[in-house]
């Protein structure tokens, strides 16, 4: 995957997000199957984007670097009084600096990830598959119903992170909801434990 297809995912979600009146949604409630609230399930992705942006530019080898808080809390924190324009501004910049570091680094480079050390595409993936995974956990909750994802990007994530994939038993967002813990398939359980496969092959 590509730098300007974490710009996709997180333009996406900030403009999902500020279609919805304030006044309307909850965004203390809880997101969809998650013991986090819509909020901080939000800042959770900011957070990643983040993390992911850090450990390409700093090609980091051997471990996640040391810079969570006391807790191991986020780093990262969006202002709850800036509401939902404040969090869709914050999710494409930090969209952006990804996708910024994503693109000084070559193909070929390396950075630590705890299930598979990844290249640029890689982590392109990962950065797209927490905006659009939690993103469909935010909108599920927010609108009582289950959300549509961009199906380029479910396509995408499940090619780059979850190789051998049943894509003949749905569509790319069934598919990548499955492999998620989120949904079923035809004969197929939900799952109770999953874990994408970022490392080169």
């Amino acid at each position: 995957m590509t730098p300007d297809e974490v710009r996709h995912a997180t333009q996406w979600l900030a403009e999902e997000l500020r279609a919805r009146p304030e006044d309307v949604v909850n965004y203390d409630r809880h997101a969809h199957g998650l013991k986090w609230s819509v909020w901080h399930t939000l800042e959770h992705v900011l957070d990643d984007l983040v993390v992911y942006a850090l450990q390409v530019a700093g090609q980091v080898p051997h471990a996640y670097l040391p810079l969570a808080g006391p807790g191991g809390e986020e780093l990262v924190h969006c202002d709850r009084a800036s509401g939902a324009a404040g969090m869709a501004d914050s999710l494409e910049a930090c969209g952006e600096l990804l996708a910024a570091a994503l693109q000084t680094r070559p193909a070929t480079s390396r950075a630590y990830h705890p299930y598979g050390d990844a290249d640029p595409a890689g982590y392109a993936a990962l950065g797209a598959l927490e905006v659009v995974v939690h993103g469909w956990d935010v909108l599920t909750a927010l609108d009582d119903e289950v959300a549509d994802l961009p199906e380029d990007l479910c396509a995408g994530v499940v090619a780059r992170l979850f190789p051998g994939s049943p894509t003949e038993l749905g569509t790319a967002q069934e598919v990548l909801l499955w492999q998620t813990g989120r949904g079923e398939l035809p004969g197929r359980a939900r799952l109770s434990r999953w874990r994408p496969s970022p490392g080169v092959r």
